[in-house]
């Protein structure tokens, strides 16, 4: 294991008003079995200064303080610049409603070790709730409709069934990602702010040459939502969740899927939005409804702005 043995891993956390669930990621990766890690906990301007308060519980994490809410893409690259400059070998995005088992991040490395052409890996994903339900064993990508699809949604299937997989994307909740990945690709496109921005990132790894692995023996688990997750007058999701959803849907048909698949892709989702669009008229969410309206208008609209390099 000398390669893992060289790897310095930077795990970054961000924390917007999720305190509790940050707490127990953070008791979770005190147990890793793999020794040379640090954690960059970026605070993305959460309420009652909770980012100092975890720094004080934990003072082994390096805190990254955002002054305002940069969302899932601008704070992570707020720890990934970090990591950077630090001189970490890999940097890993980690959500801050996961809970870890100890020898993941040993059975990430060792993908790294075993596969010199990978870039990124993701672990096996399970939900916090039912812990024997896959969340995520990795994405799939339909260019013919543009569309990310999860593997194994839902399954109840043991990891040993699984083996090893390459996939066409990894997910934001877990990927470790090599520093010479990150220096081919860029950063995350924070125009994104939340959702796809994972898959599109992950498709530039892929055309710099990289190839994205599924660790199926790292296992994690997941609670899904939770900082989207608010009860008020329209239901639970904000209406800001289906308006990034829908933009950035559009955003990632217009610069990662080619001319000749373009009408197919914006077809099927015009169709696709246009049911939530009817489905919250008749429920009589109009907030939601103006949202979706709103996504599709900027997503075909605005400029798509370039990802940072790091220099």
């Amino acid at each position: 294991m000398d390669s893992t043995a060289k790897s310095r891993v930077a795990i970054i956390l961000v924390n917007w008003n999720g305190f509790d669930f940050t707490v127990a990621c953070l008791n979770s990766l005190r147990n890793l079995d793999y020794p040379d890690f640090g954690i960059i906990l970026v605070d993305n301007a959460s309420d009652n200064q909770e980012g100092a308060i975890l720094q004080k519980q934990f003072p082994e994490i390096e805190l990254v303080q955002s002054q305002s809410n940069l969302g899932f893409a601008g704070g992570n690259n707020l720890g990934i610049r970090s990591a950077l400059k630090q001189g970490f070998s890999h940097v890993m995005l980690l959500n801050n409603d996961t809970v870890v088992v100890s020898d993941f991040l040993d059975e990430m490395l060792l993908v790294f070790e075993k596969y010199p052409s990978v870039g990124v890996v993701q672990p096996l994903i399970y939900w916090m709730k039912d812990r024997n339900q896959i969340w995520s064993a990795g994405g799939k990508w339909n260019a013919w409709l543009g569309r990310a699809i999860t593997r194994l949604e839902l399954k109840k299937i043991k990891y040993a069934k699984i083996g090893f997989h390459k996939l066409d994307w990894a997910t934001g909740c877990c990927m470790l990602i090599s520093k010479e990945a990150i220096l081919q690709a860029g950063l995350l496109n924070e125009q994104y702010f939340a959702y796809f921005e994972d898959v599109e990132w992950s498709l530039r790894f892929i055309e710099k040459g990289f190839e994205i692995a599924l660790s199926p023996q790292a296992i994690i688990y997941h609670e899904a939502g939770a900082s989207s997750k608010k009860s008020h007058s329209e239901g639970t999701l904000s209406p800001r969740v289906f308006y990034y959803h829908v933009r950035n849907q559009f955003f990632l048909i217009r610069t990662a899927v080619s001319l000749i698949h373009k009408p197919f892709a914006f077809g099927y989702h015009l169709i696709r939005f246009g049911f939530w669009a009817a489905y919250f008229a008749v429920r009589g969410r109009f907030k939601k409804l103006k949202s979706v309206a709103k996504g599709i208008w900027d997503g075909f609209t605005l400029p798509v702005q370039s990802p940072e390099k790091w220099l």
